[in-house]
């Protein structure tokens, strides 16, 4: 029998089993489609949440620490995968912010480097930037990850670890309990039995929660995106680093494509995309680099984020269900966030010390309720 099943490959999911298997453990990871070709495949890959400083403080914890550790782990993805996810330390140029007091305040309280820059010092970075901004933002320490491949080395490494069991293309039909205890899942591809089931499932965690009676409110938003194939102008790249404007983002890639993002849509499970989505995000992208006019848009695709009450994912076990846990509900920060929050429930999993306060994220029935409450209003 396993020690662990994980329901999702995911980021989140898969970061969790490798961790798991390098502590000793048997893992098998059950994934629906192949892995990684969800909200990972779709996301942007910003290491960091939009604006940081408007979210609350165990997010900026979070955050934090995951910041530190992508650079090691994408080296050692290269290394033990030969795949790189593209790791780019470049940092972030904000434009037009109207809350900068904030922003700076919270910079000061987290030791992040934070300063506004001149105009000068914005068209130096980004003489391609769209003319008339007297002032930005900048964030030099920020960096950005290429999550599809990001997805397909942390793939490969789990493929080749003895102590991890892949099975993609397998479908959770439901779940086997004896009294409260729950004993392991029925798919597709039979029974798989455990000591512990992680559900990892992203935005279809509310709907695997809701067959065992767990009302966790954790809904799809869907979010379209493009990219850009952007010519080199005179021996660089049309767009060197993250800009961010009016909740848009332009993210460059090292071929020289350039990502453009997002919308924030409710529309249930639908992922199909619009041509009034690809029109506004166009502009969007045009406002911040008027040449991206004329630039090929390579493909436009839809995702769907995990969204949950205040942005806070649910991590942890979930009440009255023994061995059933839960790391689910980070909104648009699931790459973001993937390190810490899977190093936070591992330790609980293991009996560790926590690398940050897990209490914020925990599921007690009063906090799923409340945030339930949050919701609706």
């Amino acid at each position: 029998m396993n020690d662990f099943l994980i329901i999702g490959g995911g980021v989140i999911g898969m970061m969790s089993a490798w961790q798991l298997a390098d502590a000793g453990c048997n893992v098998t990871l059950i994934e629906r489609g192949r892995c990684a070709n969800e909200a990972s495949w779709a996301g942007g890959g910003i290491v960091s949440p939009l604006y940081p400083w408007r979210h609350l403080e165990p997010i900026s914890q979070l955050s934090r620490w995951s910041e530190g550790y992508y650079p090691a782990l994408a080296r050692q993805l290269i290394e033990e995968t030969g795949i790189d996810p593209e790791y780019r330390q470049k940092g972030l140029l904000y434009l037009r912010v109207d809350d900068e007091a904030e922003a700076k305040t919270w910079a000061a309280r987290m030791a992040k480097p934070l300063e506004q820059v001149s105009a000068n010092f914005l068209y130096d970075k980004e003489p391609y930037l769209a003319s008339g901004f007297d002032k930005a933002l900048w964030m030099p320490t920020l960096g950005s990850i290429r999550n599809p491949r990001l997805g397909q080395a942390l793939r490969a490494r789990l493929a080749s670890h003895s102590r991890v069991r892949l099975e993609e293309n397998t479908q959770v039909n439901g779940f086997r309990l004896q009294r409260d205890r729950l004993e392991g899942v029925e798919t597709s591809r039979g029974v798989f039995s455990a000591g512990r089931v992680v559900v990892c499932g992203g935005a279809w965690t509310g709907k695997l929660l809701k067959s065992l009676g767990v009302e966790l409110p954790v809904r799809p938003v869907k979010g379209q995106m493009m990219i850009f194939r952007t010519p080199p102008k005179h021996g660089r790249m049309l767009v060197e680093r993250v800009l961010l404007m009016d909740g848009r983002y332009l993210i460059p890639r090292s071929d020289g494509r350039l990502l453009i993002g997002s919308t924030l849509e409710e529309k249930d499970f639908d992922k199909s995309t619009t041509d009034d989505a690809k029109a506004s995000l166009l502009d969007s992208a045009v406002a911040m680099v008027p040449e991206l006019a004329t630039c090929e848009i390579e493909h436009h695709w839809a995702g769907l984020r995990p969204g949950a009450p205040d942005g806070m994912p649910f991590i942890g076990a979930v009440p009255g269900i023994d061995g059933l846990f839960v790391n689910a509900g980070h909104y648009r920060n699931g790459l973001v966030l993937a390190p810490a929050t899977t190093r936070l429930l591992v330790d609980q999993l293991l009996d560790r010390v926590p690398i940050l306060d897990p209490e914020p994220f925990h599921l007690s029935a009063s906090t799923i309720e409340a945030r339930h409450s949050s919701l609706a209003g």
